[in-house]
């Protein structure tokens, strides 16, 4: 007897309390994603510690399990899945989310990646290094760990990057799609999770790039891409 597949969503990049974030728009959806879905993974850099509008680290981290919470008790039959990001590995927010998730029988935490089946979730960030492992992204994220809010004018700065569609321009020349794909299954493989243990779809997000159906290394890559102005999103359905 054939068992039946599982409905899984997975979105990344949200970048919530981010001012330049559009994902407010997208909360219905999210609920209305999640109240059909089985599974539903968060894939990192749901909230921006580094670009938050709250005046206090203390104050993102609230409000981010707040928003959270609104999300994950209003679904309890459906199972989330948090993968940390380098946005929101912020070491006070993770603390609070494992205390959280203690209540929450229906939520999971993952630093680095999750597999389900022949499907792997990470957020992406694997792919800032040729060479990337766990010890190099572990250490690349400590620095995230302890980061705090920019400057009153550096978020100037960015609004003005944003408005002159530069962030599009840097992401397509720092991330170019098939170097991106590549790295990953390199970490993949270093990490004990490449395409030689079964690994058919990984989804993946970090770069902001939507891809769907894109194929390399006999593996087929998703990414949702980020609800940010002049970028593609999409809540990416599957069956895992």
């Amino acid at each position: 007897m054939t068992m039946p597949h599982r409905k899984t969503c997975f979105v990344s990049d949200l970048h919530l309390f981010s001012r330049r974030s559009l994902a407010p728009r997208h909360v219905p959806a999210l609920h209305a994603a999640a109240a059909k879905a089985e599974t539903f993974v968060l894939g990192g850099d749901i909230f921006d510690f580094r670009w938050s509008t709250f005046s206090t680290s203390e104050e993102t981290v609230r409000q981010a399990v707040r928003w959270l919470d609104e999300l994950v008790a209003s679904h309890p039959r459906c199972q989330f899945h948090f993968v940390q990001g380098n946005h929101d590995c912020n070491r006070r927010f993770v603390s609070a989310l494992e205390s959280y998730s203690a209540t929450r029988p229906n939520l999971a935490l993952h630093p680095y990646l999750l597999r389900l089946g022949t499907s792997v979730f990470l957020h992406g960030d694997a792919a800032d290094h040729p060479e990337m492992c766990a010890q190099r992204l572990s250490m690349r994220r400590e620095h995230w760990s302890r980061d705090e809010s920019r400057s009153r004018v550096r978020h100037v700065l960015y609004d003005l990057a944003v408005t002159a569609r530069l962030h599009r321009i840097a992401g397509q020349v720092a991330h170019p799609r098939r170097r991106v794909v590549h790295r990953i299954l390199g970490y993949l493989d270093r990490v004990g999770n490449g395409a030689s243990t079964g690994v058919e779809h990984v989804f993946f997000g970090h770069t902001h790039d939507a891809l769907g159906q894109y194929r390399h290394g006999g593996v087929t890559f998703h990414n949702p891409g980020s609800p940010m102005p002049g970028l593609q999103f999409r809540i990416i359905e599957t069956e895992a």
